[in-house]
């Protein structure tokens, strides 16, 4: 089986615009390799193929690195730790929170945040619509979540005016952009080619405009 090295994986990640060091590419390899050995028994992902883990686990994540925005990150329906654990692990001097409802995924990305020592990430089991958390958001990352719409509302108890929602879609989703809720306006959309991936992508940037009003639960 080939494998990928640093060196490569390093060089396909400042075709995106990322610049990561050796011990970085290496964290985020082994990251692979935590994920390979947790999926034989756990079933976290339908990829198995090393390459294509590498392109659409690791690649598709960093693409949003440069639209990421202040300190506190939040990755909203994470599953087994993307985009938020390669994203934490390009910036570690965010603060990031990995947000999902299936317990099994989250015990998956506690054990790679203590594995890989990344004392930046958060684990938590939730859904995001029924929190509110003491200190909103700056940026809120979705990845295959849904609609627009269903997103702009799972995210706003995260959210404060200003906070960024960053939407990994294909192609640029104009329907969806025409039904975006009230509270909510379009700040960009920016195609981007993953190296190896031969499909549409883009990122979705919306802006929060209103605080949200209704009462959730609060964390610490």
């Amino acid at each position: 089986m080939q494998t990928t090295s640093t060196a490569s994986l390093r060089a396909r990640a400042q075709q995106l615009g990322v610049a990561l060091d050796e011990a970085m590419a290496e964290r985020l390899l082994r990251l692979l390799d935590e994920l390979g050995q947790w999926n034989r028994a756990y079933n976290l992902t339908a990829i198995e193929d090393r390459e294509a883990m590498v392109v659409t686990h690791l690649l598709d994540s960093l693409a949003a690195h440069a639209d990421l925005a202040g300190e506190r990150i939040a990755d909203v329906g994470t599953g087994a730790g993307f985009p938020g654990l390669p994203l934490a692990i390009a910036n570690p001097q965010r603060q990031f929170t990995l947000i999902d409802a299936t317990a099994k995924k989250v015990r998956f990305v506690a054990h790679a945040a203590r594995t890989l020592g990344l004392a930046n990430v958060q684990a938590l089991q939730a859904r995001a619509e029924a929190m509110h958390p003491h200190l909103p958001f700056d940026t809120i990352l979705a990845r295959a979540v849904g609609p627009l719409a269903e997103l702009a509302q799972l995210a706003r108890p995260l959210s404060r005016p200003g906070t960024r929602l960053l939407a990994y879609k294909g192609r640029r989703p104009d329907a969806e952009l025409a039904a975006l809720p009230a509270g909510w306006q379009l700040a960009g959309v920016r195609a981007v080619q993953i190296p190896g991936l031969d499909a549409e992508r883009c990122l979705v940037t919306l802006l929060a405009t209103q605080p949200d009003q209704a009462g959730a639960q609060v964390l610490p």
